[in-house]
C-alpha cells in the first residue's frame, strides 16, 4: 500500500530543519498529540536510532517505539520496531530538498492500527497527521531562526 504524503516549504536551510526533526525532546511542544518522547539508542553520528513515543491523538492513545535511519541532512526514514496496542505498523520519511525560499520538506506516512478502519478513513487520518506535523515543524523551525 502506498504512503500518504504532503509537503511544505520552510524558510530555513536543510541542516536547521533536520536538527529540529532530530530533537525528539522538543516534539511535545510542536508535534500534535505527542505527549512524550524518549531516545533509547543513538547512532555513531549522534542522532537517535530508536525512540519511544507516548501518543494521545484522539481517538488513538498509545505507546510505541520507532527505529530511525538518517541520510545526512537530506532524509530520515523510520519504521515501527515495537508496536503499541493500537498502532501495529508505521513507516514514514522526511525528505528535504533545497528551494528558493529555504527547504521543501516532504513527509510520507503509512500507518496500520488494530481497530478496523476503512482505507479511505485511514488515509484521511494520515493526511491530517502529516498536515499538522508539517505546519508544526515549519512554525518551530522558523521561530528558532527568527
Amino acid at each position: 500500500m502506498a504512503r500518504t504524503s504532503g509537503d511544505i516549504v520552510v524558510a530555513a536551510p536543510a541542516a536547521d530543519v533536520m536538527a529540529v526533526i532530530a530533537d525528539f525532546a522538543a516534539y511535545p511542544s510542536w508535534a500534535t498529540g505527542v505527549r512524550r518522547c524518549e531516545v533509547l539508542t543513538t547512532g555513531d553520528d549522534g542522532r537517535p536510532e530508536t525512540v519511544r513515543f507516548a501518543l494521545d491523538a484522539t481517538p488513538i492513545r498509545d505507546e510505541y517505539t520507532l527505529g530511525y535511519t538518517w541520510h545526512g541532512d537530506t532524509s530520515v526514514s523510520w519504521e515501527i520496531v515495537e508496536p503499541g496496542e493500537v498502532l501495529t505498523s508505521m513507516d514514514g520519511a522526511y525528505e528535504l530538498e533545497p528551494a528558493d525560499a529555504g527547504t521543501t520538506v516532504t513527509y510520507q506516512l503509512r500507518v496500520d492500527v488494530s481497530i478496523p478502519l476503512l482505507g479511505m478513513l485511514k488515509r484521511k487520518a494520515e493526511k491530517v497527521v502529516i498536515d499538522s506535523a508539517l505546519k508544526g515543524l515549519k512554525k518551530h523551525v522558523e521561530a528558532a531562526g527568527a
